[in-house]
């Protein structure tokens, strides 16, 4: 029998497991709170990658408290022996009576095995409360596990009549300072950070998470023929955060050399075309384990994004300022829908004021997440 105190220490775990934001990919977000008669007597997070799960850190914090107790989990335990022993295996051992859990784990190695070792070993499991919270928590995990790429976030700030940049590619700065804070907050808890040859040219921007967040990530260059100087900022600040240059099989040889050169890793991607390369790029960071990809830009890499159907999430900046111009890109490029009955739709959508900006964050229909 679900009541409002169930539902409220959920959300204490839910509350707990999002500290883990940015410190624990590849792994997903997880909280655990451990209740005995009403009161809660251990919680605890995962906090790092590689370091003790979640049922673990509330565990230890209740010591012999554990016994008999009603252990709330956003994500159902793990059973498998992996960095860290299995959690199924010290719930049993702690004496724990029941088992509360979010959402059962996507992984295809999991997906119920723990709960049915706890089942087997007497403990009451409960699943599914605040399912919807729990799922979305961990939505990019989800995303890697059964579908092998990132989630991909699209990032980008817009004059208020829609323009990207000017007819020249001038872009700096179209947000605010507290605009740009938020994005580098964004940089530092994502796995890579993605724009194309053009934006690196003409923005030559560092996209560097300043100051420094939990992760460093990987600066990836959608370049088809390895023509990034080597006297960029990406480049020349390559002792700060790795750079990823993703070329075509057609791209000289003695311009990968030069960059290999400066210490950049060269990444040749099949396909004909962008969008086919993109989707190469993509399986590439699912297979290093990259949960999430922050794409910043510019229109026609979005573009192939958006008509590729590889967009999850999205932060847009809109700022009171009017630049004009036929020529001046908006926002996402490609082919775009030809009917506006078909237009690819956000839910969870919020809004907020940030200085002069408008900011705009949701997730694309259809999504996991949503």
């Amino acid at each position: 029998m679900i009541d409002a105190n169930d539902r409220r220490f959920m959300s204490r775990a839910l509350e707990l497991a999002g500290q883990g934001l940015g410190h624990v990919e590849p792994n997903p977000m997880v909280g655990c709170v451990l209740v005995v008669g009403g009161e809660i007597v251990g919680e605890g997070w995962h906090r790092d990658f590689g370091g003790p799960h979640a049922e673990i850190a509330a565990l230890r914090a209740a010591g012999n408290r554990a016994e008999a107790a009603t252990a709330f989990v956003t994500l159902e335990p793990c059973c498998l022996v992996g960095k860290t022993p299995p959690c199924t295996s010290a719930l049993i051992r702690a004496g724990v009576a029941k088992v509360v859990v979010g959402c059962r784990d996507p992984n295809p190695e999991v997906a119920g095995g723990g709960l049915a070792q706890l089942r087997a070993a007497g403990i009451d499991v409960a699943e599914g409360l605040l399912g919807d919270e729990a799922t979305r928590l961990i939505a990019p995990f989800c995303k890697l596990v059964t579908q092998k790429r990132p989630w991909v976030i699209a990032k980008w700030a817009i004059t208020l009549d829609g323009k990207l940049a000017s007819r020249t590619g001038s872009s700096q700065w179209i947000s605010g300072a507290e605009s740009r804070a938020l994005v580098h907050q964004l940089r530092g808890r994502v796995d890579a950070i993605l724009v194309g040859r053009r934006t690196a040219v003409l923005d030559n921007p560092l996209l560097t998470a300043r100051p420094r967040g939990a992760r460093i990530a990987t600066r990836v260059v959608l370049d088809t023929h390895a023509s990034l100087s080597c006297e960029s900022k990406l480049i020349q600040s390559i002792q700060q955060a790795p750079v990823l240059v993703a070329v075509a099989e057609t791209a000289p040889p003695e311009r990968r050399q030069r960059l290999e050169e400066h210490g950049a890793e060269i990444l040749i991607l099949r396909g004909d075309d962008r969008r086919g390369r993109l989707e190469s790029l993509l399986d590439e960071l699912g297979q290093r384990q990259m949960t999430s990809l922050l794409v910043e830009g510019g229109a026609s890499v979005l573009g192939a994004l958006f008509d590729s159907r590889q967009i999850d999430e999205i932060h847009a900046f809109t700022t009171p300022k009017l630049i004009g111009g036929e020529a001046a890109p908006s926002a996402i490029g490609g082919q775009g829908f030809a009917e506006m009955s078909t237009a690819l739709r956000l839910q969870r959508v919020t809004t907020e004021l940030l200085g002069e900006d408008v900011h705009v964050h949701g997730y694309v229909e259809g999504r996991r997440e949503s």
